[in-house]
């Protein structure tokens, strides 16, 4: 009888064992999909701000059609990227687009002194370092949940149950210009 609840006891403690392991691993994932949510709200921030920014610029500058039509190409792009490799990838393109609209502001001194594109300037510059933390964020959730599941004795049913390593929010060979704040001239 006492070998049956010893037995009855050892289950019952791997049990708990299990089901705290999977709680654990499912809140390491909500936190990454709600991470990577954030960085969602402020890409849309800077999508939304953009046709204002080149509408800005179009009016000072619209013979540079091709840098304009290239940053709403980028634009639409992003928009349209889905999942963390895809959009660091649009992204990418969106602010070496974005770079290039903001230097063609050096060679129209109109639109440089322009109260309308400095508050632009100002406020893409805001929503560059709140993207950057929320991509700070975003691969320190996804770096938690990788090793949760890499981790003995997760490790041992973490694929079964559905839980498969995360991709980090990486921005590639341009991560040093991405990482640099957009600077701001008046």
């Amino acid at each position: 009888m006492s070998t049956s609840w010893i037995v009855l006891g050892v289950i019952a403690v791997i049990a708990f064992f299990l089901f705290a392991t999977y709680n654990r691993l499912v809140a390491l994932r909500q936190r990454v999909d709600q991470s990577f949510a954030d960085i969602d709200v402020q890409l849309k921030l800077r999508h939304d701000l953009i046709p204002n920014l080149v509408e800005t610029v179009k009016g000072y500058a619209s013979h540079e059609r091709g840098t304009l039509e290239e940053v709403i190409k980028a634009r639409n792009a992003a928009m349209g990227a889905q999942g963390p490799g895809q959009v660091a990838a649009a992204e990418q393109q969106l602010t070496g687009a974005l770079g290039r609209l903001i230097a063609l502001a050096e060679a129209y001194p109109d639109l440089k002194a322009n109260a309308n594109f400095q508050q632009l300037q100002t406020e893409l510059s805001d929503i560059e370092n709140k993207i950057a933390a929320a991509r700070r964020f975003f691969n320190n959730a996804v770096s938690e949940y990788n090793t949760g599941i890499q981790q003995l004795p997760a490790a041992l049913f973490a694929g079964a149950l559905g839980f498969h390593p995360k991709q980090f929010f990486d921005l590639g060979e341009s991560r040093a210009q991405v990482e640099a704040a957009p600077t701001v001239k008046f």
